[in-house]
This record gives structure tokens, sequence and C-alpha cells, in this order.
């Protein structure tokens, strides 16, 4: 089972955390390993050792290193991977960092650059990945095609420091579903992880002691924990699993449900407009029947 031996993998964020997890996973079940990262000193080393670790353990693997939302690295990484291995079979986003801030302090340059490395950083490179499957079926040559887009718990219940990131994470979700129904003609898979781990993105402020390791017994938030449902939804075996969005953490998988649209409320005065007294009538006894706000949806539940 997940045997994707010769398959190319080009994953972004690949040196360290979730990435390099991910990388060394599919590196087990076969696949030829593009490691895409910023060229900055920390994450140019993080990636050469990932590469390195992999090739010790017998597999593939090349660096390929630049902004995953610069619209010219992200082609230079794609045709690195070309230029080594002949194709690409499997696209996961995974490059991504924080600035946080409330959004009464966030100035554009938090929102946008966040926004910037999450949401067009996936924009860019699912673009290759997807126009050259399309391409190579259009020719009448066998794809093999597999997108993995990373989002968050945020862009379901949002963050109040994270504006950007939530807001983002929301937009890799729909960016994906919207992508899954276009390639499903070419037998290509599109799917959303939600990872909850330990990464440089969670080793500082509020969430440092809530990801913390624990002193004994099972790491439920270690990065390895995510990679191998990655490497499922790699694999052959989940070609028939598309238009996903799924929750990771520990020893569990949640499939996300896709949003429910309640009740209608429909003026009792018949063919009219809504007033607001009536709207008041009706919506304001829904609420307070029904309807129980989510103030703290991304707590972590107990382990």
């Amino acid at each position: 089972m997940g045997n994707i031996e010769g398959k190319v993998a080009l994953i972004t964020g690949a040196g360290r955390g979730l990435g390099r997890e991910e990388a060394l996973q599919l590196a087990q079940q076969g696949a030829r390993i593009v490691i895409g990262d910023i060229d900055l000193p920390d994450a140019s080393e993080a990636a050469h050792t990932t590469a390195e670790d992999i090739r010790a353990a017998g597999g593939e693997a090349i660096v390929a290193l630049g902004d995953a939302g610069d619209s010219n690295d992200a082609n230079s990484v794609f045709k690195a991977a070309l230029d080594a291995f002949g194709d690409v079979n499997i696209m996961i986003n995974n490059a991504g960092f924080c600035r946080d801030q409330t959004v009464f302090n966030m100035d554009d340059d938090q929102f946008d650059s966040v926004v910037r490395v999450h949401l067009r950083g996936h924009f860019v490179n699912m673009r290759n990945a997807t126009r050259y499957w399309r391409e190579k079926a259009k020719a009448g040559e066998t794809v093999y095609g597999r997108l993995i887009s990373t989002s968050s718990e945020a862009a379901i219940f949002g963050s109040a420091g994270q504006p950007n990131y939530a807001a983002a994470k929301a937009g890799i979700v729909s960016m994906t579903m919207g992508a899954a129904q276009l390639l499903l003609k070419y037998g290509i898979t599109a799917n959303v992880i939600m990872p909850r781990a330990r990464t440089d993105m969670t080793n500082s402020g509020t969430t440092a002691a809530l990801f913390a390791a624990p002193d004994n017994g099972f790491d439920a938030f270690n990065p390895e924990n995510v990679a191998p449902l990655v490497g499922y939804l790699a694999s052959p075996e989940a070609g028939h699993i598309s238009g996903e969005v799924m929750i990771v953490w520990g020893n569990q998988v949640n499939v996300v449900k896709r949003p429910v649209i309640g009740e209608a409320h429909i003026n009792p005065a018949g063919h009219e407009k809504w007033t607001v007294d009536g709207l008041h009538s009706s919506l304001s006894s829904y609420f307070d029947a029904e309807h129980v706000p989510v103030l703290d949806g991304f707590s972590v539940p107990p382990q």
C-alpha cells in the first residue's frame, strides 16, 4: 500500500517542520523529492540537511530554493524538478510564516506578506502543477497528479490574533475546492489538510506551551503524525478521494463536513421584503434559542 515508487513530489517549505516530515514520508514510499524552501541561510541549510537525510536512507532528493510566493521563483523551482527528474506528480504546498497581530493593530505589510506567502504561494505553485498536468492530459499522455494544500482550523473558526493567517487559510480551502472540481475529468485529486503540529509557527507566543512536547508518552503534536495522511493522499489508493478537507493531529483524522445551510427565515407577511422589526422578531428569537457562538473554536481538545 502507498507505493509511489519513481513518482516526483515537489514540496514547498520542506526543510523543516511539516514539510520535512512529509518529504521523509514520501521518500520512504519511493518518491523522488524536490525540497523547496526560501533562499535564506537557515532555511537553505535545513533544506540541504533534509535532502542529505533522504539520500542517506537510499532515496533521491534535490533542493530547489526560492520564494514560494514569487511567480518567477516558483517557475524556477518547478523547472528544476523537471530538469532533475523529468516529471512532477505530487504538489504539496506547505510554505508559510506568521506575523501575528490583532486587526486593531495590524499594518498593511503584516497582512499582505502573510497572505502573499500562504495564499499566493499556494496559487502560483498550484498553477504550475495543474497547468503542466492539463497539458500532458491534452497531449494524450497518462497523468498522475496529486495536489495537497495546507490550511488551518483558523479558516473555519477565525483567529483573533491572526486575521491575515486565517483569511489566507480560508482562501486556500476555497481555491483547492475549485481546483478539485476542475481537475476531476483528468483523474487528478486535490485535497486540503489542516494539521495541528509543533512547527516554527507554534514555537512562540501563547501557542508554544500548548504545543510543547510532553515529558513522556505519546507526543500528539509531533509533525511526524501528520505525514502518513499526506503519504496516503499522494498514493494510488487515494485516487478516489478529492475535494476533501481533513484535520490531522496525534492519532486522529477528522474529515470536515461541507457547510450546511440552516433553515430559511421567510417573511410571514408573504411576498414582501422584510422589515427591520420583522427580522428582529424572527432572528433574535432564533439566536437566543438555537445558536451558541463559537468563541474558542480553535482550542485543542484534551488529549
